[in-house]
């Protein structure tokens, strides 16, 4: 009779968490992550092909819970000053966490950044507000909004400042208003 298995693939991803959360991705190793669990590293590879493959289960579970844990929490009602009051409050919140996602260089940082886009795109295409600006002012207030938010959330993350909720607003509002006023004064991606 075969043995019953007693690691399933969400006890890894819970051990990849709280490796991430605690060491960043300096400590993604099979041997850190079987640390945590209190095994060898073969129930890793008996559930992921290999270290990549549980590298991108993982980006995408992590961003899959922080669309749906964070992300859509409202505070004021406006869609894009709420993404950056969320990002910011995550990143004080959980600071090694959004260190090791957010500003700590990895693999999967692309596909973070994309992650970041594609849901800024689909608030502001689903708010009337929003929807109808053009593609170039959508850009800009974006790219200046997501500027800022890495800025106010790094400070936050390091504790070096506690931007307060409707700090953030004045300011995130101030950089919306200047894009669709100037959508030309705008870093490039």
């Amino acid at each position: 009779m075969a043995r019953k298995k007693t690691i399933t693939r969400e006890h890894i991803l819970s051990a990849v968490y709280e490796v991430i959360s605690t060491e960043g991705f300096s400590g993604f190793t099979a041997r850190n992550i079987a640390n945590k669990m209190k095994t060898s590293t073969q129930p890793i590879y008996l559930e992921f092909k290999n270290m990549d493959e549980l590298r991108t289960v993982f980006i995408d579970r992590v961003t899959s819970d922080i669309r749906s844990e964070v992300y859509d929490r409202r505070f004021t009602g406006d869609c894009i000053v709420d993404l950056s009051i969320n990002y910011v409050k995550f990143a004080s919140d959980h600071s090694v966490l959004f260190k090791s996602l957010f500003v700590d260089e990895h693999e999967c940082g692309n596909q973070l950044n994309e992650f970041t886009h594609d849901l800024f795109n689909e608030k502001v295409a689903s708010d009337e507000k929003y929807s109808k600006l053009s593609h170039t002012v959508k850009e800009a207030i974006f790219i200046n909004c997501w500027v800022m938010s890495v800025g106010l959330a790094s400070l936050a993350a390091s504790k070096r400042a506690k931007p307060k909720n409707e700090e953030i607003e004045k300011i995130i509002k101030n950089l919306i208003d200047l894009s669709m006023k100037h959508p030309d004064v705008s870093l490039t991606r």
